[in-house]
């Protein structure tokens, strides 16, 4: 019989080089020591190596029995002593490993696991915008097994591997299964859906196929359901995994299919971490996290990135939810770092392979960011498709590419799925450069399946404007942004799976942005799950069909300095009615979004309705602006080059850069310009210069609109605007 025991007690931590260093405390896991000054954004950021340290008493063992240490996650690299004994070492931060103690136990031992999140060259992550715990943020087990008992050692596997086929045409499925073994075993006793055979393992794997007649799919959030398939050694150790019966398929023109019908996936992504907490999350701290997924509506989930913990990979299992699972290649491809990706890949793939949830495996994120498209970055992808097909022949391959790569870059060959992170409209272009782009590719590459891996807009919901911009960081800028996101999607079917940056603000050591140090908040709940922010509404709007709700966006800008407000609602149901003070002002029908236009002169209840769904906020009018509702030092105003003044026959600074470079008389101007800019900004314009993905996105970008993202003062701006008002477009 298998006995797991948690070692999660007194532990002793020491934040220094060596545990006979002075200065430890008791902690219990799991637990980072990151969990404020990876949050925090300031210098004290600690990575380096730490210990944790605790006695161990020698469980008493039947004859023959063996005992493991498994290790759930230890961040980043980690080293296992026993009594001073170095017994292995584990590279990667988010895999469960396991150490074979028994021949080095005594009677009472002294266990200790060096854990080091250091910068280095060989183990991913090592640039990226999230924060690297260090740590033992997950379990930390004793496993004691017969001397017989099924498969520890390999990639911290579960020892079973099911794999179901569906045949929904017969309303079938065919199951096989696969185990494992360790020691000297007569026979495997399998069991799936109450049938049971028996094989006899060669070499150590004993396998066994079934086939379930009148199938009970696993159906998405509409139905997940999951069976249990076990094997049994006469030894009396047994493992079981729970899997279910489904069938995906992803297509260039009709996206995404689930059990032969189309599915769209349409979701967001999550980081495995929240204030306070830092990654040393709870059981409790991930079922909050799906509820929250769950009200919002989702049926997909980016874990990005990198392996999340088992617990939450079942709770998508339990949910329906579809996942994309991938590895911490990330930004910046390492010389040194190729035989970790393989390794994480593995490990990501035997530990999660029974998952119903997981339709595919992601090979990198953004990997061409920091580096060029060389055959040395493409070999690595290769072996890393070729592994992925080798373990999973079920499951396509995917990467989320970096906007600037482009559409003909060999590297979009390598997976059997693609998908793009854009952020134009946030750090750089117009929100139209999203459509423009997708409608290229799709155009362009009409048998390739494309997804849209990333998209957002940073949000502090204390700042509010009723003239929101690109890059003031308001709560109503992001609603503005994901408004035209949401009706881009939805006019695009065709886009496989689409997924919001990110669910949930997280913690990004090096971030000092927005109001708020050591975060990234594009999020569309606050980093302690306290807050939904208005964008939270949009999409619960446009995908939770069980849960009729209406929601006042702007609820925290109360204090308001025009004479005519707008008033917006979003709402799941189809018609809207927004009361002033009581009394109705209009009733609106349409989807998702209504708005209202409503003067204002003092202060006043604003309330909408739609059957018995009801929301209620207060509005009041002032004369000057509320400084609390604004980035510090940045001026909320409307410029004159806003205003629609010029004559549109003639170019101007609202006009796109290539359109203006392309002009004979226009195109010297601009690049003089630009030129001159170049000399002083060294190395950024020569890095945009030989990037031909990041000229082409400038050049659909309007050159306003690159002069404000560098800075260029009104004045300036105006002078150019009056020269290219001299010249004919024609």
């Amino acid at each position: 019989m298998r006995t797991i025991l948690s070692l999660n007690d007194n532990w002793k931590f020491f934040k220094a080089p060596h545990p006979e260093d002075t200065g430890d405390e008791i902690v219990t896991l799991p637990h980072t020591w990151n969990a404020v000054d990876g949050q925090d954004g300031g210098n004290d950021y600690h990575r380096g190596t730490c210990w944790y340290e605790r006695k161990l008493s020698k469980p008493e063992l039947e004859a023959g029995h063996r005992v493991w240490l498994e290790v759930k996650g230890a961040a980043m690299t980690a080293e296992v002593y026993l009594n001073g004994e170095k017994l292995a070492r584990h590279e990667g931060g988010y895999s469960t490993f396991r150490v074979d103690l028994t021949d080095h136990l005594k009677d009472d031992n002294v266990l200790a696991i060096s854990v080091d999140n250091s910068d280095n060259d060989t183990v991913y992550p090592q640039k990226a915008d999230f924060t690297f715990y260090g740590g033992l943020y997950r379990d930390v087990n004793l496993i004691v097994v017969p001397a017989v008992h099924f498969e520890l050692g390999y990639c911290g596997t579960p020892g079973i591997k099911v794999t179901p086929i569906v045949d929904l045409e017969k309303q079938s499925a065919q199951v096989a299964v696969e185990a494992w073994v360790e020691g000297d075993a007569k026979q495997v006793t399998f069991t799936v859906a109450g049938q049971i055979q028996t094989a006899v393992p060669a070499q150590g794997r004993a396998q066994a196929a079934f086939t379930i007649e009148n199938v009970h799919l696993w159906d998405g959030v509409d139905d997940p359901f999951l069976y249990t398939a076990s094997a049994a050694l006469d030894s009396g150790d047994e493992v079981s995994a729970r899997f279910g019966c489904r069938k995906f398929e992803i297509d260039p023109q009709k996206g995404f299919l689930l059990n032969g019908r189309s599915y769209p996936l349409r979701g967001g992504s999550r980081h495995q971490d929240r204030q306070g907490a830092g990654n040393a999350l709870t059981l409790e701290h991930h079922k909050e996290d799906m509820a929250i997924i769950r009200e919002l509506g989702a049926n997909t989930l980016r874990l990005a990135h990198y392996q999340h913990a088992q617990e939450f990979y079942d709770l998508c299992d339990e949910n329906g939810i579809v996942v994309w699972a991938e590895i911490p290649y990330i930004t910046m491809h390492m010389k040194n770092g190729r035989a970790n990706t393989l390794s994480q890949m593995e490990e990501l793939i035997v530990q999660c392979y029974n998952h119903p949830s997981i339709a595919v495996w992601g090979l990198s994120n953004e990997i061409t960011a920091a580096s060029a498209v060389n055959e040395e970055l493409l070999e690595n992808h290769r072996a890393l498709n070729d592994l992925c097909h080798k373990l999973d022949a079920t499951r396509p391959t995917t990467m989320a590419d970096v906007f600037m790569l482009e559409i003909e870059s060999p590297i979009l060959e390598i997976p059997d799925v693609n998908s793009y992170n854009l952020y134009f409209g946030w750090y750089l272009g117009e929100l139209e450069q999203n459509d423009e782009f997708f409608d290229e590719y799709h155009e362009k590459y009409p048998d390739r399946c494309i997804g849209f891996s990333e998209y957002g807009a940073d949000a502090n919901p204390q700042y509010q404007s009723a003239a929101p911009e690109k890059g003031d960081y308001t709560e109503s800028y992001q609603c503005v942004y994901h408004e035209h996101m949401l009706a881009m999607i939805e006019a695009r079917p065709w886009l496989w799976a689409t997924h919001v940056w990110n669910l949930f603000d997280f913690a990004a050591d090096g971030r000092d942005e927005g109001g708020k140090n050591g975060q990234n908040q594009k999020g569309l709940v606050t980093f302690d799950r306290q807050l939904k922010k208005d964008a939270f509404y949009l999409y619960k709007a446009a995908w939770n069909k069980t849960e009729p709700f209406v929601h006042l966006c702007g609820s925290r800008y109360v204090d308001r300095t025009e004479d005519v407000t707008e008033i917006k609602v979003y709402s799941n149901q189809s018609e809207v009615s927004l009361y002033v003070d009581g009394r109705l002002l209009a009733s609106q029908t349409g989807r998702t979004v209504f708005k209202f236009q409503v003067p204002i002169t003092g202060e006043h209840s604003i309330e909408a309705r739609s059957g018995s769904c009801c929301a209620v906020m207060l509005v009041r009018k002032v004369d000057a602006l509320n400084p609390d509702y604004a980035l510090p030092g940045r001026a909320t105003v409307v410029n004159w080059f806003d205003q629609g003044e010029n004559d549109p026959t003639c170019f101007s600074v609202s006009d796109k850069l290539g359109e203006i470079q392309a002009h004979p008389q226009a195109g010297p101007i601009i690049n003089q310009m630009m030129a001159q800019g170049a000399a002083s900004r060294g190395d950024v314009a020569t890095a945009v210069k030989d990037n031909p993905g990041l000229v082409r996105m400038m050049g659909r970008m309007t050159l306003l609109s690159l002069l404000k993202q560098s800075g260029a003062d009104a004045e300036s701006i105006q002078q150019l605007n009056r020269v290219l008002q001299g010249i004919k477009k024609s």
